[in-house]
């Protein structure tokens, strides 16, 4: 699993907030992963670790289904009668998908979280659930995120950076925040492999372009193929632009605005089930795939 000093980054989980057949969803997608009729995989609801020596790993986001995604990585497995590789967590932003899985790691350990100021208020202020993680002194640390700032974290060195996004749907309405959707460029302290990871955004910024140009790996927002996704599906009345989703397809789209930046491994993550790119063999994979990026799947991994 690991090699030398590389950089090594396991896709736990790839799947926007529902994970992929979402279980009240009915949609062609769904409908044909369950019946065996499409060629796609099951997917569960994204998260990322990440680690510089295959010993401590950083998580970027913690999904509702992190135990079982824990489980289905040795490399995260306890080591002792109680332990965790995991060093600490890194919040992109506030929604339940991203940060649901932390009330899940309850079970006397201490944590590290890493977020912005607004996404840790998000998560603990007036949440009567959060006193579940507030069982003994220090059982949280919370470490504030500062755009444009640094942090060394496991022998990595994090970069937080603004993308266009929007308070998560649970505390609508809510002030507009430049910190309440980040991106993240990671590299090793000694040198080496750098990620940029954008799972989320809106739309593409000069920030972002900056931070992602000579990345060895760019993981990006691949929620939505189009914008109006849902309602052609019956589905709902959002745009994909209402939630802060940049479209992955159309002239206006991120594989056309990012068909210039030059990373070594470009791969679309946090896919909505109702994306066509999801099935192997669709039309719009074949898109993606011939424009040199790929689809990320659960178990996925890339050393740098």
């Amino acid at each position: 699993m690991f090699v030398g000093d590389d950089m090594v980054i396991r896709v736990l989980g790839s799947a926007a907030g529902g994970g992929f057949p979402q279980w009240n969803c009915g949609c062609p997608n769904c409908r044909g992963v369950r019946e065996g009729r499409v060629r796609a995989s099951a997917r569960t609801q994204e998260s990322v670790a990440v680690s510089a020596d295959g010993v401590r790993w950083l998580l970027l986001n913690c999904s509702p289904e992190i135990r079982a995604q824990i489980e289905g990585f040795p490399a995260l497995h306890p080591r002792g009668p109680r332990d965790s590789p995991i060093a600490a967590i890194l919040l992109t932003n506030g929604d339940l998908d991203h940060c649901l899985g932390l009330l899940s790691l309850r079970e006397s350990h201490p944590l590290v979280v890493y977020a912005t100021a607004p996404v840790r208020r998000g998560f603990v202020e007036g949440n009567v659930l959060y006193r579940t993680l507030e069982r003994f002194p220090g059982q949280v640390t919370w470490r504030t995120l500062k755009v444009g700032g640094e942090e060394e974290i496991a022998g990595l060195v994090v970069e937080p950076l603004a993308v266009p996004g929007k308070p998560p749907v649970h505390l609508e309405p809510a002030p507009a925040d430049p910190e309440n959707n980040i991106g993240v460029r990671v590299r090793e302290r000694a040198g080496g492999g750098v990620l940029a990871y954008l799972s989320a955004a809106g739309g593409v910024t000069d920030e972002m372009r900056r931070a992602v140009e000579g990345a060895d790996a760019l993981f990006f927002d691949g929620t939505f193929w189009s914008g109006d996704e849902l309602p052609a599906l019956g589905l709902g009345t959002k745009r994909a632009e209402d939630m802060a989703h940049l479209p992955v397809g159309g002239p206006a789209g991120s594989l056309a605005r990012l068909a210039d930046l030059r990373a070594r491994r470009r791969v679309y993550i946090h896919v909505n089930n109702t994306n066509p790119m999801l099935r192997d063999d669709s039309p719009e994979r074949a898109q993606v795939t011939a424009a040199g990026w790929e689809v990320a799947w659960d178990g996925m991994e890339v050393k740098l």
